[in-house]
């Protein structure tokens, strides 16, 4: 069994939950923290070829699309893509969906992308390094990468049924909608692997389970210098107080990040 059949089997049956989250505006990290700071990175793409890797149903490629961007989508997950697809049918924005392994995009030419971004996803790709290779190999030169990912140091994860990294609340508040967080507890960060994420929010219409694997900083930057991808910028993400006051929950992200975004440029050589 080809090792990402489990992984993609989790989207597949989690799609229509999935898309629900986002298209009814539930997704309120990717409302009021990630996708404000992703597309002031992004800046103008009009008349652009954008790839956008791992898109899921849709949501992102078509705010790329109706900002001007000639726009191909791709993802593992066939269940998806046949929801982006739908979407396209109806807004006829121009956007091409492919079914495809990020760490194998046979279907995509070489040298052919202005920008390829990635919406908090990277970490649910299990070999990302082919991914990242995948990535240089069909951008242009001096084409932009531009990615979110769970903040390495500060992602939630449980793994074995034990909080590795973790968020501490006021006690009496931790089951409650008013929860009070203190800090956050981080008992381990390298070594960690693969480990299930738990999409069981009240916000969520049906809870699900899906898989993601930890990497460190030094992970990443290794892989995105192999491939001659040069980080050019590093961002953060900080909810602005318009955001805080929608979402309250997002108030403890004024102390500890979610994520993190970057940006590599696909360089014609990188020193060693």
């Amino acid at each position: 069994m080809p090792k990402d059949d489990k992984v993609m089997s989790e989207w597949d049956e989690a799609a229509e939950t999935f898309a629900n989250f986002v298209q009814e505006g539930k997704d309120y990290f990717r409302e009021g923290l990630n996708n404000p700071v992703a597309f002031r990175l992004i800046g103008n793409v009009k008349g652009k070829m954008v790839l956008d890797l791992a898109c899921g149903e849709g949501y992102n490629t078509r705010i790329l699309a109706k900002k001007g961007a000639i726009v191909v989508g791709v993802d593992f997950s066939a269940r998806l893509i046949e929801l982006a697809r739908q979407k396209e049918t109806k807004e006829r924005l121009g956007i091409t969906y492919h079914i495809s392994d990020a760490a194998d995009m046979k279907d995509l030419p070489s040298n052919n992308f202005d920008l390829v971004v990635c919406f908090m996803a990277l970490h649910d790709i299990e070999d990302y390094k082919n991914a990242l290779s995948e990535v240089a190999r069909v951008l242009k030169e001096d084409g932009r990468f531009i990615f979110s990912i769970p903040h390495p140091c500060f992602e939630r994860i449980v793994k074995d049924g034990e909080s590795i990294i973790d968020w501490r609340y006021e006690e009496g508040t931790e089951n409650t909608t008013d929860k009070r967080p203190i800090h956050l507890e981080i008992k381990q960060y390298f070594g960690i692997g693969k480990y299930k994420t738990q999409w069981n929010m009240r916000r969520v219409s049906k809870p699900f389970e899906t898989t993601s694997f930890h990497r460190t900083l030094t992970d990443y930057f290794q892989a995105l210098h192999t491939n001659r991808l040069l980080v050019s910028r590093l961002v953060e993400s900080r909810p602005t107080s318009k955001a805080v006051s929608k979402y309250p929950l997002l108030r403890k992200r004024l102390k500890i990040p979610q994520s993190i975004i970057i940006e590599a440029i696909k360089m014609k050589t990188i020193p060693p």
